[in-house]
């Protein structure tokens, strides 16, 4: 135990937990060295677990893995050898090169000493971060992408999460192929090779035992793993409302599961041993729906594991994280990884808060009671006493509050959930809640399982409702249950917790990549919240959206088998929409268009990232000059590359300057000129011209503004010069956008690429 202010003891796990999160709410990467250097400071902590890079030895590639774990094992200081019990926890090969071992403070400053290890440092814990969803993506039973691809048959999905529910019927072994020969994987549950063919391994890194099994405790892992492969399954739904068949995004994809996260986090020693198995085992697709602040490249586990898998023609997809609205908070930020954020389908489940004068406002609620009655009921204002806690139902804050049989108005915030200020408003006798926004949540609203009958509602919303509220002295109101409606118009927007651009680590790479479904998913979940079978959980956040491109890019990978992770993100990319359904632009949590570091590239249009006309391809070894360009040394560019490198004799280029399906750069006042090189996957004689909306005050100069292939997988490079125009022009603005679109002549491509501007 060791010593704390205020007189609190923490155990090693609390200790580790709160440096986890001033982690996350400093959104400030310590460098490794500053990391480890505030675990040592306590002494009295007799082990903690240290992730241990080391250099690449020769031939470890070829080294079996007894042979590789037994020279991780002599690297340890030798008072840890002499233990009874076992220090070295997990030995990667695949991932990264090193080790993670407990360590006491001093034997991780004796290994610091040794020429063979490149950093070491104390773990530390990450967060967190469908019925119609496939429909409003145009993927429906008789789609050409579904068909073509065979539903992602003989994919295999690694999910990295809290585990699975493994008897859930979005598992269904019926009809399922066996897995490929290539798998080389194991399933915990049967103590064999795969579980069923279609939940083909899971295992747990995260157990107290080597009995404990990977069994979701929490039920995000459940729920992210369907909706990227989920089965068909009819008569899906949460209180009777978004009734429809389920489905992943591919079906027909095997899935393999690594537990890496529990209800305290995700442990970082674990999500490298989840993604080091999952290389090893076989997998295609890598999808992660967690992360941490934005660490170096070389200092995430995240973008290390993810280079390790793309290495190997793996494709990575991660969720950009839920810290938004708030500019600059995005998690996994790596130009090898598709970062993905969150945004609306065009479903709601409708609950509209109706007030004694007449007026509506539409919000939503999963729990739609059948027997709540439409007359209008005393509405009261928790917050009208002046208590900020009762402003926001925290719990116990209405004990003093006359609630009994009133509609209450609620604040959203606190750090309270929000089902839990409906059980406060319950537990006081209240009838009804209607759950306003904050400002910065704006019209993000969210259909939760409420305890009683609610209705969340937007910020203008809430204004409004309290203004009535003072308006009069016998304030009325209701709750009316509209149910599930579709075909919203302004349907994508972005959801406000989504996070947002720019690129802390690498500004000169436009982040996040691309937006998906991440409100509202229904998908599966372990227990049932209704009585109803199947046991389904509508939730949101980008944990939801990222599984959805998981699953997308197991469609194409299955499409496109030599296609590398690099192109299949460049198709996803350069045909994404920039328009909502009503052909207008992507609005935000504001109702305001959505910029650049809100949406990338634009939303998923999956039906045509299937056949984009042409693609950005990046090899691994592009990335070396790039990373090189960044200032790392060598050893840090040598721990994400497994290799040893040389910056000296690398001709480094800037961030921009990698060939990547975006543009991202800051414009002084001299022109800056780039680089691309486009692939064609398109038909073999076509030929393209040109079109361009420059940023605000920049002219764009494209040479050439026409180019013909040949051939197919022929490649043509094109230049564009940034020449910074009027600068009076620029106003208040720090930043612009603007895009490049190569167009086909025959007018069936449309390739585009994005351009984001900070104005230095």
């Amino acid at each position: 135990m060791t010593e704390a202010r205020h007189g609190k003891k923490y155990n090693s796990m609390e200790l580790t937990l709160l440096l986890a999160f001033v982690f996350m709410l400093s959104f400030c990467a310590a460098s490794a060295q500053e990391a480890m250097e505030m675990v040592l400071e306590n002494e009295s902590n007799p082990f903690t677990t240290y992730i241990v890079y080391v250099q690449k030895p020769q031939g470890e590639d070829s080294l079996p893995y007894e042979d590789l774990h037994g020279w991780y094992n002599s690297l340890l200081p030798e008072s840890a050898k002499t233990q009874n019990q076992q220090r070295l926890v997990f030995s990667y090969r695949n991932a990264v090169s090193g080790f993670a071992a407990k360590l006491t403070a001093e034997e991780a400053r004796s290994m610091q000493e040794r020429e063979e290890v490149v950093s070491i440092r104390a773990e530390r814990i990450l967060s967190l971060h469908t019925t119609h969803s496939p429909v409003f993506m145009g993927l429906n039973n008789g789609s050409e992408l579904w068909s073509g691809s065979n539903y992602g048959k003989g994919i295999i999905v690694g999910v990295l999460d809290t585990g699975i529910y493994p008897s859930h019927p979005s598992f269904s072994d019926e009809g399922m192929p066996s897995p490929p020969a290539k798998w080389k994987g194991y399933c915990e549950f049967k103590k064999q090779r795969i579980c069923c063919n279609k939940l083909i391994g899971a295992r747990n890194f995260v157990g107290n035992s080597t009995e404990d099994l990977p069994y979701d405790d929490v039920g995000h892992g459940t729920h992210t793993a369907s909706t990227a492969t989920g089965r068909f399954v009819p008569g899906a739904s949460i209180f009777g409302n978004a009734n429809g068949t389920a489905a992943g995004m591919a079906p027909l994809a095997h899935l393999a599961i690594y537990k890496v996260c529990k209800n305290e986090g995700c442990y970082e020693s674990a999500i490298i041993a989840g993604m080091d198995a999952a290389i090893e085992d076989g997998v295609d697709i890598l999808s992660l729906s967690l992360g941490g602040p934005p660490f170096e490249f070389f200092d995430d586990p995240i973008a290390v594991g993810a280079f390790g898998a793309i290495r190997k023609g793996i494709f990575v997809s991660c969720s950009a994280g839920n810290e938004g609205p708030d500019y600059s908070t995005l998690s996994n930020q790596a130009p090898w990884i598709l970062t993905v954020g969150a945004s609306s389908i065009d479903r709601k489940i409708v609950a509209v808060a109706k007030l004694g004068n007449g007026t509506e406002f539409q919000g939503e609620s999963a729990f739609q009671p059948n027997d709540f009655p439409p007359t209008l009921l005393p509405l009261v204002y928790a917050g009208a006493n002046g208590n900020e806690s009762s402003a926001l139902c925290a719990p116990g804050s209405l004990e003093s509050v006359d609630v009994q049989g009133k509609v209450v108005l609620c604040e959203i915030g606190g750090g309270i959930a929000r089902i839990d200020k409906g059980q406060e408003v319950k537990n006081a006798g209240g009838a009804a809640m209607i759950l306003m926004n904050s400002e910065e949540r704006g019209y993000t609203t969210l259909a939760d399982p409420h305890v009683l009958p609610a209705a969340h509602v937007s910020y203008s919303a809430g204004l409004a409702i309290k203004a009535y509220i003072n308006s009069t002295s016998a304030p009325t109101a209701t709750i009316l249950f509209r149910g599930t409606v579709f075909g919203d118009q302004s349907a994508p927007v972005v959801a406000s917790f989504s996070s947002r651009g720019p690129n802390n680590v690498s500004p000169g790479i436009l982040k996040p990549d691309i937006i998906g479904p991440g409100l509202n998913i229904l998908a599966a979940w372990p227990v049932s919240l209704d009585h109803a079978f199947p046991p389904m959980n509508m939730i949101s956040g980008t944990s939801m959206s990222c599984p959805h491109l998981s699953g997308i890019a197991a469609l194409l990978k299955n499409s496109h088998p030599d296609w590398s992770p690099a192109a299949i993100k460049s198709a996803i990319m350069t045909t994404a929409h920039r328009v909502n359904l009503k052909g207008e632009p992507i609005l935000n949590h504001l109702l305001e268009p959505a910029d650049l570091f809100t949406i990338g590239s634009g939303h998923v249009n999956p039906i045509q990232a299937n056949d984009p006309g042409l693609i950005y391809d990046i090899e691994t070894n592009d990335y070396i000059p790039y990373l090189c360009g960044l200032g790392y040394t060598d050893e840090q560019v040598g721990s994400i590359l497994q290799q040893k490198v040389n910056c000296s004799e690398v001709q480094s280029i800037e961030e921009a300057q990698l060939n990547y399906p975006s543009f991202s750069i800051e414009l002084g006042n001299s022109s800056l000129s780039y680089t691309r090189t486009l692939t064609n996957v398109g038909p073999a004689n076509s030929t393209y011209t040109v079109k361009a909306e420059a940023p605000l005050a920049i002219a764009l100069s494209i040479s050439p503004a026409k180019i013909t292939f040949q051939e197919v997988k022929e490649k043509v490079t094109y230049t564009v010069v940034f020449i910074p125009g009027d600068q009076s022009l620029r106003g208040n603005h720090t930043f612009a956008q603007g895009f490049i679109e190569w167009v086909s002549v025959s007018e069936d491509y449309s390739v585009n690429t994005p351009i984001s501007v900070i104005f230095k």
